[in-house]
């Protein structure tokens, strides 16, 4: 089967993967879309390090093929977006409704995959640049069949990040004040994520001009170009700042432009070893730096959600979706995304 696997030098897409059959507790899926994030195009710069070679993505949506002994939550023909959360169920973190901190779901890459009789690594427990992938039952969230699956596919970490961190982790309330920097693929979602809990003021913030038609159908109230403009339209700061492009100057921006009590919500992602720094002495007035995992989100719950607020127009999907790309094309999808002419590209398979 075909699939899109990197070995530490070469980026490709591959005729000869294989994936083993799933296991108790297991589903296979066949992938019928999948989006390309950001954070897999950091795993090929090394912005984020994972073990090679591997099969990347992991924002997808697809049909079951096959079920593990013990799933009963989803059948063969099931349409399903799946997750990146590979958490346990069992733990206290699970038990408290936190499976994002689930310490089995972080850092324990599985090797499913093999091509040319060698093992390959499974990128955020899914992989879903592959024709076929195994994941845990608790990864796959079964969806209405007549949501199209290009947009499903984005549910499983653009709208669970974007949106949960509003939501989830932030936990905007109605008439709040939101400054969004940065208007990619995350960015617009926390953008209509504010604008379904009833923010007041929503400002986005990019660089590129042309994204202000978009960033305003999702919810924008205001565009800048820069953070230079944020205080004449809140001169009292933001009651929630979201940086969601990954660069420490712009954290620095997030946090210098927060109201009393205000939140600053970090969701992009710069290298592991950066620093950033910020003036102690304006933390005092109650505000807080907070990160944030995949949303904060509880998957089983929070995609059957989102897909319900898709069907009844309130939640944006297939805006996001700007191109896609058949697998053979990937590179084009790739170049796409690293140029920023697309909010989000989208795999088929």
């Amino acid at each position: 089967m075909r699939g899109v696997v990197f070995d530490g030098k070469r980026l490709e897409v591959v005729d000869d993967l294989e994936v083993r059959e799933p296991g108790p507790g297991e589903v296979q899926v066949a992938i019928s879309a999948a989006g390309l994030c950001h954070s897999d195009l950091s795993v090929v710069d090394g912005t984020i390090p994972f073990p090679v070679p591997v099969v990347l993505g992991h924002e997808g949506a697809g049909v079951v093929e096959a079920v593990g002994a013990g799933v009963r939550h989803v059948k063969v023909g099931d349409h399903v977006a799946l997750s990146t959360l590979a958490n346990c169920g069992a733990c206290a973190e699970c038990d408290r409704g936190r499976p994002t901190m689930c310490r089995q779901a972080i850092g324990r890459p599985g090797q499913p995959f093999v091509q040319g009789g060698r093992p390959v690594y499974q990128f955020a427990s899914n992989s879903a640049f592959a024709e076929r992938t195994v994941v845990k039952a608790v990864q796959a969230v079964r969806i209405p069949g007549d949501i199209p699956l290009p947009a499903a596919a984005l549910i499983g970490c653009g709208v669970l990040t974007g949106v949960g961190a509003v939501l989830n982790r932030a936990k905007v309330d109605r008439g709040d004040s939101v400054l969004v920097i940065g208007t990619g693929g995350i960015g617009l979602n926390v953008i209509q994520g504010a604008r379904i809990a009833g923010a007041l003021r929503i400002v986005a913030v990019d660089a590129n001009p042309a994204k202000e038609a978009v960033a305003r159908q999702f919810g924008a109230t205001h565009f800048l170009t820069s953070t230079d403009g944020v205080k004449e339209i809140l001169p009292t700061g933001a009651d929630h700042a979201f940086e969601c492009v990954g660069r420490v100057e712009l954290i620095r921006q997030a946090i210098d432009l927060l109201d009393r009590h205000g939140q600053a919500v970090l969701l992009g992602v710069p290298a592991a070893t950066a620093e950033a720094s910020f003036l102690v002495s304006s933390m005092y007035l109650d505000k807080s730096i907070l990160g944030c995992r995949y949303g904060s989100s509880r998957p089983q719950r929070d995609i059957a959600l989102y897909a319900e607020l898709y069907r009844e127009g309130r939640l944006l999907l297939d805006e996001l979706v700007t191109e896609t790309y058949p697998i053979e094309d990937f590179e084009k999808a790739k170049a796409d995304a690293e140029a920023g002419r697309v909010a989000r590209g989208v795999l088929t398979f």
